[in-house]
Order: structure tokens, then sequence, then C-alpha cells
């Protein structure tokens, strides 16, 4: 257990990260990510009140689903990442443990006069992610089978009102599930009794997003860094670009036109030694051209994996590196992402 946003956190549990890691690409591992932060976003002007931040088409989602965009600050950096899900009369909004204090008051401002916030304090939220979740959940709740990604409802799992969402982030097939505090308990545990299902900690869920090409926010994503740069552009639509009508509008479109300077890329160092957040970023022989933002041993790619920015002169798949690696200069190049392809169920 380690601190974590505010919260005490497992990185793993007595299988090791390897072990659970490899148990949710082939089965499903059950995740606790309580620590996020959930609320409600009341009233019919919601999604108008929440596009005052993000560059996401949220009044273009149907009800029952859900979108991944971000909260942009006038420079046009990423204040946080976050998941908007239409609820019909009213928006599910989640963001991260980590800004969540930021986040919060930012929506409740931007929604003043057109949407009421509230901050959910009485639910708990799990993900199950793998190919087994589907067959474990509907074992549970048989109409959650036919969801597809990105689907939400409100069913009855173990005769308790859950909300559901086709959704996670491992690059899997999965669920998230918002549950009444009080039934959290017994409905983990009902899970993890399944013989698919293996309880996962922080450790194989980093290892995971990174297979899958995820992005983490305060690694991968900051407040300098653009969604563009981040390579994110296809999180903005076409009306909302047209339109330009959110924060830091005039460098993200101006980067969509012509490009940024540095771009997000996939990296494959050679050997087996991993290189971590903060490694400096070589051009072949030459000077340093980036940073490493994640990176470690990928136990489903076999080897060493990261992620991290480079001139955008350097970002070609193919492209040869070096990476200053314990004051040794380990050859790399970069690769396209993500590293293990995703799976989710499109329906």
């Amino acid at each position: 257990m380690v601190p974590f946003a505010g919260y005490e956190m497992p990185v793993q549990y007595p299988a090791g990260i390897i072990e659970e890691h490899k148990h949710t690409r082939d089965k499903a591992g059950l995740f606790d990510v309580s620590h996020m932060g959930q609320a409600w976003l009341h009233g019919a002007d919601a999604a108008k009140a929440i596009e005052k931040l993000v560059p996401g088409d949220i009044q273009a989602l149907k009800p029952g689903t859900g979108r991944y965009t971000m909260i942009t600050n006038d420079d046009g950096g990423i204040v946080d990442d976050l998941i908007v899900t239409n609820w019909g009369d009213r928006l599910f909004i989640v963001v991260n443990a980590s800004r969540k204090h930021i986040d919060l008051p930012m929506i409740a401002e931007a929604a003043s006069g057109l949407a009421e916030l509230e901050i959910v304090e009485n639910r708990a939220l799990i993900a199950l992610q793998g190919p087994s979740a589907s067959g474990v959940l509907s074992g549970m709740a048989p109409a959650l089978a036919a969801m597809p990604f990105m689907s939400a409802v409100e069913t009855d799992i173990g005769g308790i009102a859950c909300h559901v969402t086709r959704s996670g982030y491992t690059g899997e097939d999965g669920y998230e599930i918002s549950i009444p505090v009080g039934n959290i308990e017994a409905i983990a545990q009902a899970l993890c009794d399944h013989s698919d299902v293996m309880p996962v900690g922080l450790g194989a869920r980093d290892t995971l997003r990174l297979e899958a090409g995820l992005c983490l926010y305060g690694n991968d994503l900051d407040e300098e860094t653009s969604p563009i740069e981040a390579g994110l552009a296809w999180t903005i639509s076409k009306r909302r670009r047209e339109a330009g009508d959110f924060p830091g509008a005039a460098r993200i479109l101006g980067e969509l036109a012509d490009g940024p300077q540095r771009k997000r890329v996939g990296i494959q160092p050679e050997g087996r030694a991993p290189a971590r957040d903060g490694t400096v970023i070589h051009a072949a022989g030459g000077d340093a051209v980036g940073t490493i933002t994640s990176g470690g041993f990928g136990p489903s790619a076999g080897g060493p994996i990261a992620m991290g920015y480079v001139g955008a002169e350097h970002a070609a798949p193919g492209t040869q590196l070096e990476l200053a690696v314990r004051k040794n200069m380990v050859p790399a190049s970069v690769v396209k992402m993500p590293f293990q392809p995703h799976r989710y169920y499109k329906g």
C-alpha cells in the first residue's frame, strides 16, 4: 500500500505486478478506482456548460454514451483529461484523483447560471477489465453483455442499483461500475469469487495502460502540453474546430493547421534495460531531442517500452534515437502505438 492522491492505494496484491498484468490480458482484473472524482452536472444546458472548458463535442453525445475529452487552459495546455457521459437528464463526469480539487471548482464556476454540479461522495468506483470481463459481469446482469464500448446503463447487479459504463484504461474490453459505498464490498467480493477474476493494483494498471499507449496525467499530460502534441487531435470534432470556442483554441487550432513543434511517440529501447520517466532522449549520436514521460517493462510486450515527447522532425516511426539510461546511451527507435492492440467491444 502506498499514498496516492490523498488515498492509500495498493501497488500490488500477493500475485505480483507481472502476474496481475498477464491475468488481466488473459482473463479479468478488478481495479478499485474509487479515488477518482465522480460528479453529476444537472440541467438542460449541462453540455453547453462543460463545453466552456473542453474542446470535445459534448452536445453531440447521445443519451447512454460517453466521450473522452480534456479541460484546456487559455494557453492550450491540458488541465486534466476526463470522461463525460450523457445520462439523458444529466451528465456524469469522472476526473483524475490528483486533479479533482482543481477540476471540480472549475466546472462549478463554468456551470454557474447554466447547470448545477453535484459532487458524488457516496459512491465507490471499480473497473473490471479483460477478455473475461463481459462473461463474468453478464453472469450477474445479463443485459451488460451487449453494451458497446463507451456506452452506459443503469442496472441492478446482485440486486444493487449500479451505474455501468463499458470503458476502462487498459486497452482491454471491460466495464467501470459506480456503486453505493455501502454495497461495494459485496459486489467486489462476488466478482473476486469468480475463478477468472484477480484483484489488480496500481503497478499493473500502469503497465497495462502504457502497453495500450494511453496517457497518464502528470506524466504524459500537463498544463504545458497541448492535445495536439499529445496525439489527441481525434478528440476535437469538426464543429468545435470550426467554432474555436474553447480555452486555448488559438494555439490548438494553429497546431492542427501547421503541426506541433513536438509530438508524443512510442519508443522501443533495445536490450532489457527499461527507460523510466525523465530519461533524456537523444538523436542517434547527437543532441538531446526530448524526454521519456512513461516507461518500464511491458509484460505482454516482452521487453522495455516507453513513450515520450520528441521534436516533430524526430517523430516518424523508424527514427533512430538514443536514451540516457544510467550513464549509458541505449539505442532505441520510434514505433507506432499501441504496443498491444486495443480490444474494445464495438458491438
